[in-house]
Protein backbone atom coordinates (compact mmCIF):
# COMPACT_ATOMS: atom_id res chain seq x y z
CA UNK A 1 0.00 0.00 0.00
CA UNK A 2 1.31 3.43 -0.90
CA UNK A 3 0.52 7.00 -0.10
CA UNK A 4 1.89 10.00 -1.89
CA UNK A 5 3.98 12.87 -0.71
CA UNK A 6 3.70 16.21 -2.43
CA UNK A 7 7.04 17.85 -3.20
CA UNK A 8 7.87 20.48 -5.81
CA UNK A 9 4.55 19.93 -7.59
CA UNK A 10 5.13 16.17 -7.91
CA UNK A 11 3.71 13.18 -6.10
CA UNK A 12 6.34 10.81 -4.75
CA UNK A 13 5.32 7.31 -3.66
CA UNK A 14 6.31 6.40 -0.12
CA UNK A 15 5.77 3.39 2.08
CA UNK A 16 2.56 3.61 4.09
CA UNK A 17 4.71 3.10 7.18
CA UNK A 18 6.02 6.64 6.81
CA UNK A 19 2.74 8.26 7.79
CA UNK A 20 -0.32 6.39 8.96
CA UNK A 21 -2.89 9.13 8.46
CA UNK A 22 -5.06 7.46 5.87
CA UNK A 23 -7.92 6.69 8.25
CA UNK A 24 -7.81 8.86 11.35
CA UNK A 25 -10.22 10.96 13.34
CA UNK A 26 -9.56 14.68 13.65
CA UNK A 27 -10.66 14.31 17.29
CA UNK A 28 -7.39 12.48 17.92
CA UNK A 29 -5.37 15.53 16.98
CA UNK A 30 -7.66 17.99 18.73
CA UNK A 31 -6.89 16.23 22.00
CA UNK A 32 -3.14 16.60 21.61
CA UNK A 33 -1.30 19.59 23.03
CA UNK A 34 0.74 20.07 19.86
CA UNK A 35 -0.24 19.97 16.23
CA UNK A 36 1.49 17.17 14.27
CA UNK A 37 4.15 18.51 11.92
CA UNK A 38 2.19 17.23 8.91
CA UNK A 39 -0.42 19.96 9.55
CA UNK A 40 2.03 22.86 9.94
CA UNK A 41 2.23 25.43 7.14
CA UNK A 42 5.14 27.74 6.32
CA UNK A 43 5.03 31.26 7.71
CA UNK A 44 4.41 32.85 4.30
CA UNK A 45 1.07 31.00 4.10
CA UNK A 46 0.11 32.17 7.59
CA UNK A 47 0.23 35.94 7.10
CA UNK A 48 -2.95 37.17 8.77
CA UNK A 49 -5.68 39.18 7.11
CA UNK A 50 -5.96 42.66 8.60
CA UNK A 51 -8.99 43.94 6.74
CA UNK A 52 -12.26 42.77 5.20
CA UNK A 53 -12.81 42.34 1.51
CA UNK A 54 -15.26 44.86 0.13
CA UNK A 55 -16.88 42.67 -2.48
CA UNK A 56 -20.07 43.43 -4.41
CA UNK A 57 -23.32 41.84 -3.24
CA UNK A 58 -25.41 41.07 -6.31
CA UNK A 59 -29.22 40.94 -6.13
CA UNK A 60 -30.42 38.11 -8.38
CA UNK A 61 -34.11 38.52 -7.59
CA UNK A 62 -35.09 39.92 -10.94
CA UNK A 63 -33.29 37.17 -12.86
CA UNK A 64 -35.45 34.48 -11.28
CA UNK A 65 -38.82 36.20 -11.74
CA UNK A 66 -37.94 37.73 -15.10
CA UNK A 67 -38.71 41.37 -14.38
CA UNK A 68 -35.23 42.87 -14.71
CA UNK A 69 -35.00 45.87 -16.98
CA UNK A 70 -32.15 46.09 -19.48
CA UNK A 71 -30.59 48.83 -17.36
CA UNK A 72 -30.71 46.61 -14.25
CA UNK A 73 -29.15 43.69 -16.12
CA UNK A 74 -26.37 45.91 -17.41
CA UNK A 75 -25.73 47.25 -13.91
CA UNK A 76 -25.45 43.73 -12.49
CA UNK A 77 -23.17 42.68 -15.35
CA UNK A 78 -20.97 45.71 -14.69
CA UNK A 79 -20.61 44.83 -11.00
CA UNK A 80 -19.76 41.23 -11.81
CA UNK A 81 -17.25 42.27 -14.46
CA UNK A 82 -15.44 44.62 -12.07
CA UNK A 83 -15.16 41.85 -9.47
CA UNK A 84 -13.99 39.22 -11.96
CA UNK A 85 -11.35 41.49 -13.47
CA UNK A 86 -10.01 42.23 -9.99
CA UNK A 87 -10.23 39.08 -7.87
CA UNK A 88 -12.94 36.77 -9.21
CA UNK A 89 -15.15 36.89 -6.12
CA UNK A 90 -18.62 38.23 -5.24
CA UNK A 91 -21.73 37.29 -3.26
CA UNK A 92 -25.35 36.95 -4.38
CA UNK A 93 -28.62 37.47 -2.52
CA UNK A 94 -32.23 36.75 -3.53
CA UNK A 95 -30.79 33.71 -5.27
CA UNK A 96 -33.98 31.66 -5.18
CA UNK A 97 -32.66 28.93 -2.86
CA UNK A 98 -35.02 28.17 0.01
CA UNK A 99 -33.38 29.13 3.32
CA UNK A 100 -35.02 26.09 4.92
CA UNK A 101 -33.26 23.84 2.40
CA UNK A 102 -29.92 25.48 3.21
CA UNK A 103 -30.54 25.02 6.94
CA UNK A 104 -31.47 21.37 6.41
CA UNK A 105 -28.27 20.79 4.44
CA UNK A 106 -26.17 22.34 7.20
CA UNK A 107 -27.97 20.26 9.81
CA UNK A 108 -27.28 17.03 7.93
CA UNK A 109 -23.63 17.95 7.43
CA UNK A 110 -23.23 18.67 11.11
CA UNK A 111 -24.83 15.33 11.98
CA UNK A 112 -22.70 13.44 9.48
CA UNK A 113 -19.37 14.70 10.78
CA UNK A 114 -20.40 13.86 14.33
CA UNK A 115 -20.77 10.19 13.37
CA UNK A 116 -18.20 7.63 14.58
CA UNK A 117 -15.17 7.36 12.32
CA UNK A 118 -16.03 3.79 11.42
CA UNK A 119 -19.36 4.90 9.96
CA UNK A 120 -17.89 7.80 7.98
CA UNK A 121 -15.23 5.49 6.55
CA UNK A 122 -17.84 3.28 4.89
CA UNK A 123 -17.36 5.59 1.91
CA UNK A 124 -13.74 6.50 2.49
CA UNK A 125 -12.12 8.35 -0.35
CA UNK A 126 -9.29 6.42 -1.97
CA UNK A 127 -6.51 7.98 -3.97
CA UNK A 128 -7.67 8.67 -7.52
CA UNK A 129 -11.34 8.70 -6.51
CA UNK A 130 -13.22 12.00 -6.32
CA UNK A 131 -16.05 10.76 -4.14
CA UNK A 132 -16.30 9.86 -0.50
CA UNK A 133 -15.16 10.82 2.99
CA UNK A 134 -11.67 12.14 3.65
CA UNK A 135 -9.72 13.20 6.73
CA UNK A 136 -7.40 16.07 5.76
CA UNK A 137 -6.85 14.66 2.24
CA UNK A 138 -4.39 12.25 3.85
CA UNK A 139 -5.11 9.72 1.10
CA UNK A 140 -3.26 12.08 -1.25
CA UNK A 141 -0.74 14.12 0.73
CA UNK A 142 1.78 13.74 3.54
CA UNK A 143 2.54 17.36 4.37
CA UNK A 144 0.71 20.68 4.71
CA UNK A 145 -2.47 18.77 5.46
CA UNK A 146 -5.65 20.83 5.78
CA UNK A 147 -7.27 20.92 9.23
CA UNK A 148 -10.62 19.57 8.03
CA UNK A 149 -12.77 16.63 7.06
CA UNK A 150 -14.69 16.46 3.79
CA UNK A 151 -17.47 14.50 2.14
CA UNK A 152 -17.61 14.75 -1.66
CA UNK A 153 -20.05 13.35 -4.22
CA UNK A 154 -21.00 13.76 -7.86
CA UNK A 155 -24.03 15.50 -9.29
CA UNK A 156 -25.36 15.55 -12.83
CA UNK A 157 -28.71 15.54 -14.62
CA UNK A 158 -27.57 14.21 -17.98
CA UNK A 159 -30.10 12.29 -20.07
CA UNK A 160 -32.82 13.21 -17.59
CA UNK A 161 -31.19 11.01 -14.96
CA UNK A 162 -31.83 11.87 -11.35
CA UNK A 163 -31.26 10.35 -7.97
CA UNK A 164 -27.48 10.09 -8.28
CA UNK A 165 -26.95 11.77 -4.90
CA UNK A 166 -29.54 9.61 -3.16
CA UNK A 167 -27.91 6.53 -4.71
CA UNK A 168 -24.51 7.61 -3.35
CA UNK A 169 -25.75 7.95 0.22
CA UNK A 170 -27.84 4.77 0.18
CA UNK A 171 -25.15 2.61 -1.42
CA UNK A 172 -22.41 3.98 0.83
CA UNK A 173 -24.19 4.35 4.14
CA UNK A 174 -27.46 2.48 3.95
CA UNK A 175 -31.19 3.12 3.58
CA UNK A 176 -31.25 5.20 6.79
CA UNK A 177 -29.30 7.92 4.93
CA UNK A 178 -31.97 8.29 2.24
CA UNK A 179 -33.27 11.55 3.72
CA UNK A 180 -29.77 13.05 3.71
CA UNK A 181 -29.41 12.04 0.08
CA UNK A 182 -32.75 13.58 -0.84
CA UNK A 183 -31.85 16.87 0.85
CA UNK A 184 -28.56 17.10 -1.00
CA UNK A 185 -30.17 16.06 -4.28
CA UNK A 186 -32.47 19.08 -3.92
CA UNK A 187 -29.58 21.27 -2.78
CA UNK A 188 -27.45 20.37 -5.81
CA UNK A 189 -30.32 21.05 -8.20
CA UNK A 190 -30.81 24.45 -6.59
CA UNK A 191 -27.08 25.21 -6.85
CA UNK A 192 -27.02 24.27 -10.51
CA UNK A 193 -29.99 26.56 -11.16
CA UNK A 194 -28.11 29.43 -9.50
CA UNK A 195 -24.97 28.52 -11.43
CA UNK A 196 -26.74 28.76 -14.79
CA UNK A 197 -28.06 32.22 -13.90
CA UNK A 198 -24.54 33.29 -12.94
CA UNK A 199 -23.26 31.92 -16.26
CA UNK A 200 -25.84 34.02 -18.08
CA UNK A 201 -24.64 37.12 -16.23
CA UNK A 202 -20.99 36.25 -16.92
CA UNK A 203 -21.80 36.01 -20.63
CA UNK A 204 -23.48 39.42 -20.54
CA UNK A 205 -20.54 40.90 -18.65
CA UNK A 206 -18.07 39.65 -21.25
CA UNK A 207 -20.18 40.89 -24.14
CA UNK A 208 -20.77 37.45 -25.67
CA UNK A 209 -24.05 35.84 -26.58
CA UNK A 210 -26.23 35.96 -23.45
CA UNK A 211 -26.93 32.23 -23.45
CA UNK A 212 -23.45 31.06 -24.53
CA UNK A 213 -22.06 29.95 -21.18
CA UNK A 214 -25.46 28.97 -19.85
CA UNK A 215 -25.88 26.46 -22.67
CA UNK A 216 -22.26 25.30 -22.31
CA UNK A 217 -23.03 24.23 -18.73
CA UNK A 218 -26.54 22.92 -19.35
CA UNK A 219 -25.13 19.39 -19.09
CA UNK A 220 -22.64 19.24 -16.26
CA UNK A 221 -20.67 16.83 -14.15
CA UNK A 222 -20.39 18.83 -10.96
CA UNK A 223 -18.96 18.10 -7.53
CA UNK A 224 -20.57 18.74 -4.16
CA UNK A 225 -18.26 18.96 -1.16
CA UNK A 226 -19.22 19.31 2.49
CA UNK A 227 -16.42 20.77 4.62
CA UNK A 228 -16.03 20.44 8.38
CA UNK A 229 -13.31 22.47 10.14
CA UNK A 230 -12.81 21.33 13.76
CA UNK A 231 -11.49 23.65 16.45
CA UNK A 232 -7.72 23.86 16.45
CA UNK A 233 -5.45 24.23 19.48
CA UNK A 234 -2.91 26.33 17.53
CA UNK A 235 -4.56 28.08 14.56
CA UNK A 236 -1.42 30.13 13.93
CA UNK A 237 0.27 27.00 12.57
CA UNK A 238 -2.51 25.22 10.69
CA UNK A 239 -4.91 26.07 7.86
CA UNK A 240 -8.33 24.70 7.06
CA UNK A 241 -7.61 25.00 3.35
CA UNK A 242 -4.30 26.04 1.79
CA UNK A 243 -4.08 29.03 -0.59
CA UNK A 244 -5.32 27.98 -4.00
CA UNK A 245 -7.70 28.72 -6.82
CA UNK A 246 -10.39 26.17 -7.68
CA UNK A 247 -9.75 24.09 -10.83
CA UNK A 248 -13.45 23.94 -11.76
CA UNK A 249 -15.44 26.67 -13.50
CA UNK A 250 -17.55 28.23 -10.78
CA UNK A 251 -17.79 27.62 -7.04
CA UNK A 252 -21.02 28.34 -5.16
CA UNK A 253 -20.44 28.29 -1.42
CA UNK A 254 -22.63 28.72 1.60
CA UNK A 255 -20.71 29.18 4.84
CA UNK A 256 -22.00 29.24 8.38
CA UNK A 257 -21.62 32.31 10.56
CA UNK A 258 -18.27 31.38 12.14
CA UNK A 259 -16.15 32.93 9.40
CA UNK A 260 -12.82 31.77 8.05
CA UNK A 261 -12.90 32.34 4.30
CA UNK A 262 -10.21 34.73 3.03
CA UNK A 263 -9.40 36.04 -0.46
CA UNK A 264 -6.01 37.16 -1.77
CA UNK A 265 -6.34 40.50 -3.51
CA UNK A 266 -4.06 43.50 -3.95
CA UNK A 267 -1.15 41.40 -2.64
CA UNK A 268 -2.78 40.80 0.74
CA UNK A 269 -5.24 38.50 2.44
CA UNK A 270 -8.69 39.91 3.16
CA UNK A 271 -11.40 38.22 5.22
CA UNK A 272 -14.93 37.61 4.00
CA UNK A 273 -17.68 38.37 6.50
CA UNK A 274 -20.37 35.64 6.36
CA UNK A 275 -23.86 36.65 5.25
CA UNK A 276 -26.59 34.15 6.16
CA UNK A 277 -28.73 35.25 3.22
CA UNK A 278 -25.94 35.14 0.63
CA UNK A 279 -24.15 32.60 -1.52
CA UNK A 280 -20.45 33.11 -2.13
CA UNK A 281 -19.42 32.94 -5.78
CA UNK A 282 -15.88 32.59 -7.05
CA UNK A 283 -14.42 32.08 -10.49
CA UNK A 284 -12.41 28.89 -11.05
CA UNK A 285 -9.51 28.14 -13.38
CA UNK A 286 -11.63 26.49 -16.05
CA UNK A 287 -13.75 29.60 -16.46
CA UNK A 288 -10.59 31.68 -16.61
CA UNK A 289 -9.69 29.60 -19.67
CA UNK A 290 -13.24 29.97 -21.04
CA UNK A 291 -12.88 33.74 -20.76
CA UNK A 292 -9.49 33.54 -22.51
CA UNK A 293 -7.72 34.74 -19.40
CA UNK A 294 -9.79 37.91 -19.03
CA UNK A 295 -11.42 36.93 -15.74
CA UNK A 296 -9.32 36.01 -12.71
CA UNK A 297 -9.61 32.77 -10.84
CA UNK A 298 -10.11 33.59 -7.18
CA UNK A 299 -7.18 32.75 -4.89
CA UNK A 300 -8.54 31.93 -1.44
CA UNK A 301 -7.94 29.95 1.75
CA UNK A 302 -9.77 28.94 4.93
CA UNK A 303 -8.44 29.60 8.41
CA UNK A 304 -9.37 27.79 11.62
CA UNK A 305 -9.82 28.91 15.23
CA UNK A 306 -9.70 27.66 18.82
CA UNK A 307 -13.27 28.33 19.88
CA UNK A 308 -15.62 27.34 17.07
CA UNK A 309 -15.91 24.55 14.55
CA UNK A 310 -17.01 25.64 11.08
CA UNK A 311 -19.05 24.16 8.23
CA UNK A 312 -19.26 25.17 4.59
CA UNK A 313 -21.06 23.70 1.59
CA UNK A 314 -19.24 24.01 -1.74
CA UNK A 315 -20.85 23.23 -5.10
CA UNK A 316 -18.27 23.08 -7.90
CA UNK A 317 -19.99 23.73 -11.22
CA UNK A 318 -18.03 21.94 -13.95
CA UNK A 319 -18.62 21.03 -17.59
CA UNK A 320 -19.00 17.47 -18.81
CA UNK A 321 -15.69 15.63 -18.70
CA UNK A 322 -15.37 15.45 -22.50
CA UNK A 323 -16.35 19.07 -23.16
CA UNK A 324 -13.57 21.00 -24.88
CA UNK A 325 -12.68 24.25 -23.14
CA UNK A 326 -12.63 26.89 -25.87
CA UNK A 327 -13.37 30.60 -25.32
CA UNK A 328 -15.90 32.33 -27.56
CA UNK A 329 -14.36 33.72 -30.73
CA UNK A 330 -15.53 37.17 -29.62
CA UNK A 331 -12.90 37.09 -26.84
CA UNK A 332 -10.00 36.27 -29.17
CA UNK A 333 -8.27 39.08 -31.02
CA UNK A 334 -4.86 40.39 -32.02
CA UNK A 335 -4.67 42.22 -28.70
CA UNK A 336 -6.06 39.22 -26.80
CA UNK A 337 -4.70 36.06 -28.48
CA UNK A 338 -5.47 32.56 -27.25
CA UNK A 339 -4.07 32.18 -23.73
CA UNK A 340 -4.60 28.46 -23.29
CA UNK A 341 -4.74 25.39 -25.56
CA UNK A 342 -7.86 23.36 -26.21
CA UNK A 343 -8.34 20.87 -23.38
CA UNK A 344 -11.15 18.96 -21.75
CA UNK A 345 -12.34 19.13 -18.15
CA UNK A 346 -11.17 15.51 -17.84
CA UNK A 347 -7.63 16.55 -18.85
CA UNK A 348 -7.53 19.27 -16.21
CA UNK A 349 -9.21 17.19 -13.51
CA UNK A 350 -6.75 14.34 -14.07
CA UNK A 351 -3.85 16.78 -13.74
CA UNK A 352 -5.06 18.17 -10.42
CA UNK A 353 -5.99 14.78 -8.98
CA UNK A 354 -2.93 12.79 -9.99
CA UNK A 355 -0.05 15.13 -10.81
CA UNK A 356 -0.40 18.50 -9.13
CA UNK A 357 -1.63 19.95 -5.85
CA UNK A 358 -3.89 22.90 -6.58
CA UNK A 359 -2.36 26.28 -5.74
CA UNK A 360 -2.42 29.81 -7.18
CA UNK A 361 -0.69 28.74 -10.43
CA UNK A 362 -2.47 25.50 -11.30
CA UNK A 363 -3.79 26.60 -14.69
CA UNK A 364 -0.45 28.02 -15.81
CA UNK A 365 1.43 24.87 -14.83
CA UNK A 366 -1.21 22.64 -16.37
CA UNK A 367 -0.83 24.55 -19.64
CA UNK A 368 2.95 24.07 -19.63
CA UNK A 369 2.58 20.38 -18.82
CA UNK A 370 -0.21 19.84 -21.35
CA UNK A 371 1.67 21.52 -24.18
CA UNK A 372 4.90 19.70 -23.45
CA UNK A 373 3.25 16.28 -23.40
CA UNK A 374 0.80 16.95 -26.22
CA UNK A 375 2.14 19.56 -28.63
CA UNK A 376 -0.62 21.78 -29.95
CA UNK A 377 -0.32 24.61 -32.41
CA UNK A 378 -2.49 27.24 -30.75
CA UNK A 379 -1.28 29.92 -33.14
CA UNK A 380 -3.96 28.86 -35.62
CA UNK A 381 -6.58 29.89 -33.08
CA UNK A 382 -5.32 33.45 -32.92
CA UNK A 383 -7.01 36.15 -34.93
Amino acid sequence: MYIYKYLDHKFIAASSGVLLLMHFSMNTFQQQTKIPKEFIYPKEDQIQAEEELTEPVIDLGGFFIGNNSVATQQHVAMLVKAACLNHGFFQVINHGVDSQLINMAHSHVNSFFKLPLGVKLKARKERGNLWGYSSAHAERFCSKLPWKETLSFNFHENNNQSGIVVDFFESAYGKEFEEMGLVFERYCKAMKRVGLVIMEILGMSLGVEKSYYKEFFRDTSSIMRCNYYPTCQDPDLALGTAPHSDPNSLTILHQDQVGGLEVFVDSKWKSVRPRPDALVINIGDTFTALSNGIYKSCVHRAIVNRQHERISLAFFLSPKEDKVIIPPQHLISRNQPRMYPDFTWFDFLNFTQNHYRADHATLQNFTLSFLSSKPIDIAKNKT
